[in-house]
């Protein structure tokens, strides 16, 4: 495609879950790929930096298997097939992601990266332009389905440049074997955290550091009670402009299978976060030390969407006000796999809301939709 004809009604930025149901609900709406029909009325096109399919799947660590991930829903129009649950996710669910964008020939570009989303002019109905690796694109609308995978969170503490051993965030690690017979000091207060303690601590000695408390649930996780009420509790942060938190900031932990393997083991013996790391360990909250090999920070992610700076989306609060899955006064922009929609039967419904509403923002815009 030359400069001149890169052009598109939607860019869908990412290529995960949400992605692929925006995908999915555009080409259900009568869109047709921008590259193979690039005259057409409605088009999109779906820009993926991986560089295969499975969005943020792909890279989970090796032993996590599809019997202790968080529940994978069927995506759109193709039920998951059957899932054996000793298979490693990272086979598994780019597996199932590759069927469905063959069964429904997506028109999908990877690797391409976007690296600037901004307005092409002072027009708030005119063109966006979705600046990538494979060249600028001029859109009518985004829809972003970045998630959080490359944004990973991971705090300063007085000392860690002077630590001689190792530390790696949750999304660089592989398989306990690289551990054992290590001291490990695991840092997190989140699912991922306690996955990797019952993982690591049968091969090596791990002590365990929050902020806070750990909130472990009494009883069994209800979708239709405990899930609603997250949702709700995220919407209203979303909608004030708050950034969201993380799932178990609303929701506490759950007594999982892991999680009681775990504290059979003694693993789940919380300390408060230490105050400082210094070349063979930390220094503890009450100025004792341990020393420890290796300092794993299981501290989460954050939503990346430093590509949509240049369009002033955030807050005073530090969060982007929304209603449903669009942007308060910016309704050309659709965030999906985000806020009320992290989880992956929230990233479904969302891929349709968002395309629902730019259907609706395009058929109120004067000049209709020109692709």
């Amino acid at each position: 495609m030359s400069e001149e004809s890169r052009r598109a009604t939607v860019a869908v930025i990412g290529g995960g879950q949400a992605g692929l149901s925006a995908a999915y609900h555009l080409q259900r709406r009568g869109f047709v790929s921008a590259v193979a029909q690039p005259d057409a009325p409605r088009t999109f096109v779906v820009l993926d930096e991986n560089p295969v399919p499975g969005g943020a799947w792909q890279h989970r660590w090796e032993s996590l298997r599809m019997a202790t991930v968080n529940g994978i829903f069927d995506l759109p129009g193709l039920p998951k097939p059957a899932i054996d649950d000793a298979e490693p996710s990272r086979d598994a669910v780019p597996r199932y992601f590759a069927e469905f964008e063959r069964e429904f020939a997506l028109p999908i570009l990877r690797p391409v990266r976007v690296d600037r989303v901004s307005r092409a002019d002072s027009d708030p109905a005119g063109d966006l332009v979705v600046e990538s690796t494979a060249g600028p694109w001029l859109v009518r609308a985004v829809i972003n389905a970045t998630g959080a995978w490359d944004n990973p969170v991971l705090p300063h503490y007085p000392g860690a440049e002077a630590f001689a051993g190792r530390q790696l965030h949750s999304r660089d690690y592989v398989s306990n074997a690289e551990f054992a017979g290590r001291r490990v000091a695991i840092v997190g207060g989140g699912i991922s955290a306690v996955q990797l303690l019952e993982e690591i601590s049968r091969v090596a000695s791990t002590f365990w550091y929050t902020r806070r408390e750990p909130v472990f649930i009494e009883g069994e996780f209800s979708p239709e009670t405990t899930g609603r009420d997250t949702i709700a509790k995220v919407v209203a942060d979303v909608e004030a402009g708050r950034p969201p938190g993380s799932v178990v900031g609303y929701t506490g932990l759950v007594w999982t299978p892991y999680a009681l393997a775990a504290k059979a083991r003694g693993a789940l013996e919380r300390r408060p976060m230490f105050a400082a790391i210094e070349p063979g360990g930390v220094r503890e909250a009450d100025g004792s030390f341990t020393p420890v090999d290796v300092i794993l920070w299981a501290t989460g992610f954050r939503a990346s969407l430093a590509h949509l700076d240049a369009l002033q989306l955030r807050s005073e609060l530090g969060g982007i006000t929304m209603r449903g899955t669009e942007v308060l006064g910016e309704p050309r922009v659709q965030l999906v796999g985000f806020g009320p929609s992290q989880s992956t039967v929230g990233a479904n419904r969302a891929g349709r809301e968002a395309v629902s509403r730019l259907v609706k923002l395009f058929e109120n815009t004067p000049e209709g939709i020109r692709g």
